[in-house]
């Protein structure tokens, strides 16, 4: 009978055993699949919202006219490859460090994504399709990752992302690589938490000859290496090494190589300076207004706010904890750089994000890990400890409890996503306003038909020139994507354009024909270029060949024309009939 009893033990125990994984599957398959429903509603939400904000604006967007040369140069590097030439030399500004000997590509593998998008009909198309795409992408990376990790109440974190800045939407929709620059960050941060550490090596390959923003992956192995040495007391040297690595490699297996060693250390030490720059850069390389970047970053700054409050240490939660730790000082990091260079606007608030994210779980998993939430089974099995109303008061309060954070986590949410909709909506106002894309594209034809192809034009904005790039690659240009280029090359004849173009040189004809080989000037019509036009046409070496309601080109004679007296000039201007075409 006892063998028989021992028997019947066995077979319920092992039933028992087949069933509890059997059950343990099933939730797994359960949360699995509401894992791909969330991500799949994540990815459509995301979608529509990009996808609203690019084509509030028929132009490429948004802010400068980078995304022109990009999507230009993207066609351009995918038609060396057809000719056997890659890369294809780059020719369009001789007189900078950018010149065709020196030339360094440091988005190689971005423009390469953006060949595809060069085969439809229209590239301007093509640019913006390619923008929302990448920058859904980035989001929706984020996104990703806090799935993959279980953070709770994911729509929450969602919402947040959408809305945490509305200078991260703007830059988020230019037509640059920064999206993808976020996507490979994310994946390299995922790598590093999951100890896939060997994977670091080709990820940081392609992330440096994707954009230069690998710095950014080398420093959050070092953070995570020091995050695991704090937590677990001992040194992995396994990140770091394999990080460096593949950055080591993406730089001396590259067609650049030197020159893009070269540019990148010039480049890093004329922008990151606690002074004034050598010369007027883009707007992206000053800080914004302490009360503009608050407004503006106010869901980001109060994910911080809530992340410093949630972070604490507890020795029986250390993956989650130095996770958390990763991202305090990680998103601290990014806020100190924000705060002093707007460029990195797209980098902090979706890391202040997750920052919170991460921070909050600890809490809310131990909030779960209490008595009352304790599986069914084990609260059967000490039933007959407990006073035997406890069990039904218990399930009670978890409800009350479930109903309450629920409540307050629907309420959290619902505000999130007003907040959301709020910015998107100012941002795509903002958008709005973009330069339409037909601005310059009739001087630009004017050139081509009228120029002889390979001539140097003197542009008097240096971020002209991609728009420039786009319609007119037939010829060459002074200056071009940021004015520290021409600086590094020549900083005497840098100093001359500038005279030049603010009007403080008087006969600017000879010295453009001169010193900067040009015959022709491509400028906008500007207030601020109001004194060099004046200049111009008084010292009788230009002549006006086109002008419209944006642009004008001047053509530099052989001979200076004879200058009327001063006293003839005011009588000539009365007399004169007024010139519809004219725009200055």
């Amino acid at each position: 009978m006892e063998g028989i009893e021992e028997l019947r033990n066995s077979v319920t125990g092992e039933a028992a055993r087949a069933s509890e994984a059997t059950i343990k599957r099933r939730a797994l398959a359960g949360e699995r699949a509401r894992a791909w429903l969330y991500f799949g509603i994540g990815a459509v939400v995301i979608g529509l919202v990009f996808w609203w904000l690019q084509f509030s604006t028929r132009a490429v967007c948004c802010g400068d006219y980078d995304g022109y040369y990009h999507i230009r140069w993207s066609q351009l590097l995918w038609e060396g490859i057809k000719r056997g030439q890659f890369p294809p030399a780059f020719t369009w500004l001789p007189l900078t460090t950018l010149n065709a000997q020196d030339y360094v590509d440091h988005h190689l593998l971005f423009h390469v994504l953006q060949i595809p998008f060069t085969w439809f009909g229209d590239i301007r198309l093509g640019a913006k399709v390619s923008a929302a795409l990448f920058a859904s992408l980035a989001v929706l990376s984020c996104f990703w990752l806090v799935l993959r990790h279980r953070i709770s109440y994911p729509f929450i974190w969602l919402f947040a992302l959408l809305g945490c800045s509305a200078p991260f939407l703007y830059r988020m929709n230019m037509a640059k690589a920064m999206s993808v620059s976020i996507v490979l960050l994310v994946t390299g941060i995922h790598l590093l938490f999951t100890r896939r550490y060997v994977w670091l090596l080709p990820l940081a390959f392609v992330f440096t000859l994707t954009y230069d923003m690998f710095v950014l992956l080398a420093g959050a192995a070092a953070l995570w290496t020091a995050a695991r040495l704090w937590g677990e007391r001992r040194f992995e040297w396994q990140p770091l090494t394999w990080t460096l690595a593949g950055v080591a490699a993406g730089l001396v297996i590259n067609p650049y190589f030197p020159e893009n060693v070269q540019l990148l250390v010039s480049h890093a030490l004329m922008k990151v300076r606690a002074t004034d720059y050598s010369v007027a850069v883009g707007n992206e390389w000053y800080p914004y207004e302490s009360w503009d970047f608050f407004r503006n970053c106010f869901i980001a700054f109060a994910a911080m706010f809530a992340g410093y409050i949630a972070f604490r240490w507890d020795e029986r939660e250390r993956d989650e904890i130095q996770r958390a730790l990763f991202f305090l000082v990680f998103s601290t990091g990014l806020l100190i750089v924000n705060a002093r260079w707007r460029r990195f606007a797209e980098y902090w608030p979706p890391f202040a994000v997750l920052f919170a994210a991460f921070s909050w779980q600890p809490l809310l998993a131990s909030a779960r890990a209490k008595l009352n939430e304790l599986p069914a089974n084990v609260l059967d099995d000490l039933q007959p400890f407990l006073d035997r109303h406890e069990r039904a008061e218990t399930a009670e309060g978890t409800k009350q409890q479930d109903l309450w954070r629920t409540g307050v986590a629907s309420f959290i949410g619902l505000l999130l996503a007003i907040s959301m909709l709020l910015t998107v909506y100012r941002e795509t106002k903002e958008i709005a306003e973009s330069a339409p894309p037909e601005e310059y594209r009739a001087a630009a034809e004017w050139l081509r038909q009228n120029v002889p192809p390979g001539e140097i034009i003197f542009n008097t904005d240096w971020d002209d020139f991609p728009k420039l790039f786009y319609y007119d690659p037939t010829h060459a240009y002074i200056t071009g994507l940021d004015p520290t280029y021409l600086y590094d090359r020549d900083r005497e004849l840098s100093k001359l354009y500038e005279d030049i173009t603010l009007g403080r040189e008087k006969n600017p004809g000879p010295p453009i024909r001169e010193r900067f080989g040009a015959r022709y000037v491509f400028t906008d019509n500007a207030e601020i270029h109001n004194d060099f036009y004046e200049n111009a046409m008084d010292s009788g070496w230009f002549e006006e060949v086109y002008t419209d309601k944006d642009t004008t080109i001047l053509f530099i004679r052989d001979r200076q024309a004879a200058t009327p007296p001063a006293e003839d000039e005011e009588a000539t201007e009365q007399e004169a009939a007024p010139d519809s075409s004219s725009n200055r």
